[in-house]
């Protein structure tokens, strides 16, 4: 009898409680395998693991950007990576939406095969592309170089897939092309690299520059010769940053600690990445226009350094 009582007891508490035991699980929103946000997310974890005992870190894969951001304003993460030029627009939805910081650049990738009759953006008429998963930043990208270079769905097929079943079909010439917007070196090109020849696409000015009106998220970016295997010349894409973002639900304290550890473990997440990092305070700091988290602000005036807080 006292047994039953005791296990009533603790099942009424863990309700009354908000299921406390989960409240201790943080779950992290990664994107596809293959792309640089599930790599980052993974190694993130891990060292949170290592870090801090009353807390369980666990890596969700979504769809990318605008699901991760979805998917913490329905309280099923609470921790993500997200593109800036994403931000805004979900702030306005989602006033609980905060920023802990700016992590690198992702490059804009127009990935062909090297024997493609592809040799601009203006030559995918008539052909099969991949824009990226769908809710992904690939995929606000890739259209908008579309629209900006007057390429319509009418003279382009567009399918929304995953990096690795676009890096497979580009393999198996099911398509003709994908988009991937993603850190350097992504795993995902520079595995297809090594398994076919493959080339990467230029954006040209003209789309640069009206992206670079469209949003000041953006930036030009080159994408240095030698990145992936057979690729001699540099490549000239937009940049945009990618942002660990979380809700202002979480603790202060906690979001304080990781932020600490992420510039604490930064070497360690880059040698654990092929990332090109740009952990440092102000890179984490500039240019990002929604309001930090109180925790990463904290921390962030302790380096003296003012924020953006809306």
């Amino acid at each position: 009898m006292k047994k039953k009582l005791s296990i009533l007891l603790c099942l009424t508490l863990l309700i009354l409680s908000g299921c406390r035991a989960s409240g201790n699980t943080i779950r992290f929103g990664a994107a596809d395998i293959g792309g640089m946000y599930y790599s980052f997310a993974n190694t993130f974890t891990e060292l949170a693991n290592e870090e801090y005992d009353n807390y369980k870190f666990e890596v969700r894969t979504t769809a990318g950007s605008s699901a991760n951001l979805r998917l913490l304003s329905d309280n099923y993460i609470e921790l993500g990576i997200a593109q800036a030029d994403l931000l805004d627009n979900a702030y306005k939805k989602n006033s609980n939406l905060r920023a802990i910081a700016g992590l690198y650049t992702e490059a804009c990738q127009l990935v062909v095969k090297a024997d493609s009759d592809i040799k601009s953006i203006n030559d995918l008429s008539g052909h099969t592309v991949s824009i990226g998963a769908e809710e992904s930043g690939t995929e606000l990208n890739a259209n908008q170089i579309l629209e900006f270079s007057g390429m319509p769905s009418s003279i382009v097929t567009t399918k929304n897939m995953d990096y690795i079943d676009a890096a497979n079909s580009l393999k198996s010439g099911d398509i003709d092309a994908f988009f991937c917007t993603a850190g350097l070196k992504t795993t995902i090109i520079d595995e297809l690299s090594r398994e076919c020849d493959i080339r990467i696409i230029p954006i040209d000015d003209t789309v640069i520059n009206k992206m670079l009106t469209y949003s000041s998220s953006y930036s030009r970016y080159t994408i240095p010769a030698g990145t992936y295997k057979g690729q001699d010349e540099d490549i000239n894409t937009i940049g945009v940053k990618s942002v660990l973002i979380t809700s202002d639900s979480i603790s202060e304290a906690l979001v304080k600690q990781l932020t600490q550890m992420l510039f604490k473990k930064s070497k360690e997440l880059q040698y654990s990445t092929s990332l090109d990092l740009q952990i440092d305070e102000k890179f984490a700091t500039d240019d990002i226009t929604i309001p930090f988290h109180s925790g990463a602000e904290s921390y962030y005036k302790e380096k003296g350094i003012n924020l953006n807080t809306q």
